[in-house]
This record gives structure tokens, sequence and C-alpha cells, in this order.
């Protein structure tokens, strides 16, 4: 399993979440500048993504939905901050609707993700900042952790083809 540990701190309003990859940081960072890729492990198993737009650079947008085994879509955006290819980049992240507009009620997110190469592996980190301890609560509470989680782990048998 690729998560080494998650750590939601209230007082700090986030969710960090370790990860290592048996692939270099390069392999690691284009799952995420491909949208086709990005499709495989952005969604836990059970409610894969499907991405629409995606720019992945400084101002770009990406915007996805995710489909429960029920048919139901969850929709999501990104606001990209900054890019530092291959080692990162940070962005906001937010839920949607069904024509992924932002649904201002939500918790948004800011989220810094970064990968660093030790001995042929990538150590990713992923940050995640809510602007309250209520709104990083009501993720919680919606499960976040389990499914960022599950989704994360997906990522090492995705690189293995």
């Amino acid at each position: 399993m690729p998560v080494i540990d998650v750590t939601p701190d209230l007082d700090a309003r986030t969710i960090t979440i370790n990860a290592e990859f048996a692939a270099p940081v390069e392999r690691v960072w284009q799952i995420y500048a491909d949208p086709r890729q990005l499709e495989k492990i952005w969604g836990p198993p059970t409610y894969p993504a499907t991405v629409v737009d995606h720019e992945l650079k400084p101002g770009g947008k990406v915007t996805y939905y995710m489909t429960s085994p029920e048919g139901e879509k969850f929709g999501g955006y990104w606001k990209v901050e900054t890019v530092d290819e291959p080692r990162g980049f940070t962005f906001l992240d937010g839920f949607a609707d069904a024509d992924l507009n932002p649904l201002t009620d939500m918790p948004e997110s800011r989220n810094a993700y970064t990968f660093a190469e030790k001995d042929d592996k990538t150590l990713a980190t992923y940050i995640s900042t809510y602007d309250s301890a209520e709104a990083l609560q009501k993720v919680l509470d919606m499960g976040v952790v389990e499914g960022a989680s599950s989704a994360i782990n997906q990522i090492d048998d995705f690189l293995k083809v």
C-alpha cells in the first residue's frame, strides 16, 4: 500500500497524507499531468473519475466528476495556483454541481502536492488545508480520509501497467 500515514489535524485545519510509490518522480508526475491517467486514480475504486477540463498550469482549471456505483455524478474542480514540474503543484479543490460550477456552500481546500525522489521511488506528500475546523470536520465526516487513501492506493497498480 502506497499510503504510509494520514494525519488529520483540526487545530491546523489540515489533512496530510504521505505515500511512497515504486516509480520515479517523473512517472508519478505524468499521472497528474495526463487527464486520462488522472481518471484512473483520482476517485476511489468504486467512484471512478471523468476529467472534463484539464489545464495543469498556473491559473488553469481542472473539472471532473466521480460516478457512484448507482450512477450518481458528483462534481469537483481544481483552480491551479502553482506548478513545479515534476516536483509538485498547488491548487484549490472544491465541490461542484452537475454543470461543474462551484458549490459555494461546500468546503474548499488549498492543496499542496509534492513529489521527491528517494532510492528510485517517489515520496509524495499531499496536504489539504481548510478555512475552518468545521469545514475540515465536514469532509472528515463525509469520508475524505478513506476516499483519498483508497484513491492514492490505486497508483502503484496503475504504475505497473
